[in-house]
């Protein structure tokens, strides 16, 4: 089995999750398993596509086959995302902006449907749910120092979902699945 890639910081891997459908298979397999038929009718794109899409995605270890099952003569392949992959700076860094502006592009439109149908299911009614925007002046040094922020609050939002999970499989709480969106930007002009 592929070991599950959470850092990235080799250039070429940035380039393999730059592809927008990948994005989109990634997004739907950290919240459920999947074959890539399911994927194919869910994002719309033909099964030929996805399929050459979820090999890419397995080969550099994004996601990992969970089952397989018999289905009239054929069998079924079921992946998970095996584990949620973080860009380093130093590799966004070395990015061609195009491929900046792509997965750019694929993650807005991802947490954008996901934010409106939170929105619209009234899944921010929960006292304890975070909506902020907060616009900020800062210099190159406090810029950095925010994002290290960032970055330590999602880790340490990962260390409560590891200790819920033994609670849960524990039987003693029940899951309440949740997202955490981190965004730091230069404010646009205008």
């Amino acid at each position: 089995m592929t070991r599950p890639i959470i850092d990235i910081d080799d250039p070429r891997l940035v380039k393999a999750l730059a592809h927008p459908i990948r994005v989109r298979i990634l997004g739907i397999l950290e919240a459920h398993s999947a074959t890539p038929r399911e994927l194919a009718a869910e994002i719309g794109v033909p099964l030929e596509n996805v399929s050459y899409h979820v090999r890419t995605l397995k080969n550099f270890g994004f996601i990992e086959l969970e089952r397989t099952r018999q289905v009239r003569g054929a069998i079924e392949h079921h992946y998970r995302a095996a584990a949620r992959p973080r860009v380093t700076a130093k590799a966004w860094e070395q990015m061609p902006d195009i491929v900046k502006h792509a997965m750019t592009s694929a993650s807005l439109g991802q947490v954008s449907d996901l934010v409106k149908r939170a929105a619209e299911q009234g899944k921010f009614s929960r006292p304890e749910s975070q909506l902020s925007r907060m616009p900020y002046v800062l210099d190159e040094k406090a810029f950095a120092a925010a994002s290290d922020v960032l970055t330590d609050a999602l880790e340490r939002i990962g260390l409560l979902a590891e200790d819920a999970g033994l609670r849960i499989r524990a039987g003693e709480a029940e899951a309440l699945p949740a997202v955490a969106v981190v965004m730091l930007f230069d404010e646009p002009n205008g």
